[in-house]
């Protein structure tokens, strides 16, 4: 079944633990962390992230889109994140970082900016819980979704299932009702959605609604057939 992760950089910021309960539905909540300086944005850090682990009890997918990812990433873990996701293009050691999110408790994910490929990574996706496609360029919410992605997902899918790999994969950018089943056909499982569930008259509805939409494509699709 495919997997809905609300982003609460769509929510209201006053009153977060609302929105968290709105979107209880949800399979996590995803939680976008940037420094200003990895991207041109200054979002939500650590107290942030410890204060809505306790105010929901959906999991916190935490993507930190930060420099210096190896030294900040564990902190994420320690605060309540149920899975932490650092950039490729901000770790200096993605294999040690990994082991450690997982060696801290929390499922420990790779993020690639649009211009990253996967194939220079593919030795590492073992190390890996989840990997998370961009589709879009990080930074800003709200962004158009990046149709060039999709042989991207497709290339990855491939690289997962040629390796027998129980990984998920992620995008995140764009996604809503008109682009969710592309997604999901070309191997997307875990969708990370902002204003297609926040700026719903109904979150929890559009939750539901992008599940069904993506489990009904996924049916249909290549890849999953050959499971």
């Amino acid at each position: 079944m495919a997997q809905i992760n609300p982003s609460i950089l769509s929510a209201d910021f006053a009153r977060l633990a609302e929105e968290a309960k709105a979107v209880e539905g949800a399979d996590w909540l995803h939680v976008d962390v940037m420094d200003n300086h990895f991207v041109p944005n200054l979002t939500l850090g650590v107290p942030i992230v410890e204060a809505l682990s306790k105010a929901t009890d959906t999991p916190l997918d935490c993507h930190l889109m930060i420099e210096d990812a190896d030294r900040w990433a564990p902190s994420y873990v320690e605060a309540g994140a149920g899975s932490v996701t650092f950039h490729a293009e901000a770790a200096a050691a993605p294999v040690r970082l990994a082991r450690e999110i997982r060696a801290k408790g929390a499922r420990a994910s790779m993020a690639l900016k649009p211009a990253t490929p996967i194939e220079p990574y593919e030795d590492l996706l073992p190390e890996l819980d989840m990997l998370l496609i961009m589709t879009v360029e990080p930074g800003f919410g709200g962004q158009a979704f990046l149709d060039i992605m999709l042989p991207k997902i497709r290339r990855t899918r491939e690289l997962i299932s040629k390796h027998g790999l129980e990984l998920w994969l992620q995008v995140d950018g764009g996604v809503s009702a008109s682009t969710i089943e592309r997604c999901a056909e070309a191997g997307a499982d875990v969708f990370v959605a902002g204003s297609a569930v926040y700026g719903a008259a109904d979150p929890a509805a559009a939750v539901r609604d992008l599940r069904a939409l993506a489990d009904v494509a996924t049916a249909a699709a290549p890849w999953a057939c050959d499971h």
